[in-house]
């Protein structure tokens, strides 16, 4: 639980510190390349920058009652652990990828703001690769439905917005992907339930 959470925190921290880097590496007067999209080029720009936000707090919402409601409380660990690493990953992606803003980005609403003191860093979507990474790990069919409602919204609002390149959001599902299929393989001892498997020994009646 204490790496899950010390994971987390650390994750949250380096982007706040990369997001930061790239806030005063503009302000010192250099410019981050702004690309050409084919996607963003050919749909009109809509203000709706609430939207990705607000749904991406209600994915967080829906997976606290999944947690609860399936009593999934041996999994916290582990989704903690990911959140964390999926967020140091995008954290060092976002120093290499140093992309602006795409053209006519206003900013996130303020009842939000994106969660982060700076709308910067492009590349990988966190809102789309945190959102895909929860689908991932939520077992349950019906909670998966809903999340993957949010998730669409979330990457519709990211386009009308022109908050993000096409590419950052296909390298979102790409990078949580990766890190749960790692997860998966090589962290399942953050998984709790595997902590309290006891070997099943074969009882058989004595025979008379």
């Amino acid at each position: 639980m204490y790496l899950g959470l010390i994971s987390l925190i650390a994750g949250m921290e380096l982007t706040f510190a990369s997001q930061t880097y790239l806030y005063n590496y503009t302000d010192e007067g250099n410019i981050l390349p702004m690309l050409p999209d084919l996607i963003l080029d050919n749909i009109p720009f809509y203000n709706v920058s609430l939207f990705y936000d607000l749904f991406s707090f209600i994915i967080v919402i829906v997976v606290i009652i999944y947690i609860v409601h399936k009593k999934e409380y041996k999994s916290i660990p582990f989704f903690l652990l990911m959140c964390g690493i999926i967020q140091i990953i995008r954290s060092v992606f976002i120093i290499l990828t140093p992309l602006g803003n795409p053209p006519m980005f206003i900013g996130s609403n303020t009842l939000f703001n994106s969660f982060s003191k700076y709308d910067l860093g492009e590349y990988p979507s966190g809102h789309v690769g945190s959102a895909f990474l929860f689908f991932l790990m939520v077992k349950n069919k019906c909670y998966k439905r809903i999340i993957l409602f949010c998730l669409i919204i979330i990457i519709i609002s990211l386009l009308f917005a022109h908050a993000h390149y096409s590419i950052d959001i296909l390298a979102g599902f790409l990078f949580a992907y990766a890190i749960n299929s790692f997860g998966n393989e090589h962290l399942k001892m953050f998984k709790l339930e595997s902590m309290y498997k006891f070997p099943v020994t074969d009882h058989k009646p004595p025979v008379h």
